[in-house]
């Protein structure tokens, strides 16, 4: 039996939820692979699936013998990659996740760049504002903003995050400009709706923390919505630089409680690449993050014009 070709086997048909799929996947037969798994199951003396006519299902020993198989293949794979890595120009498929405003507005706009660069790679990107596992989607990389929560992967500093109030000088021009941020409770607060339901605003100086209850008339998930609407004189926005710095820059926005910090502030404060110890070599990983620190600048051309 070949143990490499039955370990494959094994999660291919797991993954795929049968063997006919699996099959398909492996430009084999069925029948063998269900002489694999049988030899595979035989040698290790447990039954590792349950086997319909329909699909297949993983016994209590198969699902601990497929999680462990799985990194023993990938750790194999990284292996490989990692000598092939030693000479030659970077190569390879790069998986990576980002935000989808950030990754539109910051990251597509560099990638022919870097494709031009480096033609021996290929990417293969997911913009999605949810947190992915890198583990179980099978990721290289992570583009994270904000404060990272503790884990067992590498985080490396992009640049900073840094957000800010704006309004548009026609709302201003309407409205008034607060001058503290007790103000703010006077004035229409657009407000980011992602996976929370408290609407305040809290901002430091000097050590000095204000906490302030902020209500507005419109509420969203997306951040492009709001910073449209602020544009559109529709109210107050709390948001990244890296959205908003451009139209600053431009006079569409004007910033506000500039000697306020809000907080979470510095502390929280980068746009990170995370990644698995295990892609610490990978030139490949190395080559996109160093163009992306490049492109964006030690002091990121969103801020430029910025005081």
């Amino acid at each position: 039996m070949d143990r490499f070709a039955a370990l494959n086997a094994f999660i291919v048909v797991v993954e795929h939820g049968g063997f006919a799929p699996a099959a398909r996947r492996l430009g084999q037969a069925p029948s063998s692979l269900t002489r694999q798994l049988n030899a595979l199951e035989e040698s290790l003396g447990t039954l590792l699936m349950n086997r319909s006519t329909r699909s297949v299902t993983l016994t209590e020993a198969g699902q601990q013998y497929y999680e462990e198989a799985r990194r023993i293949l990938e750790d194999l794979v990284n292996a490989d990659r990692a000598v092939s890595e030693l000479s030659g120009p970077p190569s390879g498929l790069i998986k990576v996740t980002m935000p989808m405003a950030f990754g539109r507005l910051h990251v597509a706009p560099a990638l022919p760049a870097f494709l031009r660069q480096y033609p021996q790679i290929r990417l293969d990107l997911h913009l999605n504002d949810a947190v992915t596992n890198l583990v179980e989607d099978r990721l290289d990389i992570a583009i994270r903003l904000g404060a990272l929560s503790s884990s067992n992967l590498l985080a490396r500093k992009l640049a900073p995050h840094r957000r800010i109030i704006c309004a548009s000088p026609d709302y201003l021009g309407k409205h008034g400009t607060p001058g503290e941020p007790g103000d703010l409770a006077r004035h229409n607060c657009l407000l980011f709706d992602y996976q929370t339901t408290e609407h305040s605003w809290t901002l430091a100086r000097d050590g000095k923390r204000m906490k302030v209850a902020v209500t507005g008339n419109l509420r969203a998930n997306n951040s492009e919505v709001l910073r449209e609407a602020a544009i559109g004189g529709a109210g107050l926005i709390l948001m990244p630089t890296w959205l908003v710095g451009a139209d600053i820059a431009a006079g569409r926005l004007t910033p506000l409680l500039e000697n306020w910090t809000p907080s979470p502030g510095a502390e929280e404060g980068a746009i990170w690449a995370v990644y698995q110890p295990n892609r610490r070599g990978s030139r490949k990983v190395a080559s996109f993050l160093d163009f992306l620190s490049q492109h964006f600048g030690s002091r990121p051309y969103w801020e430029i014009k910025q005081n």
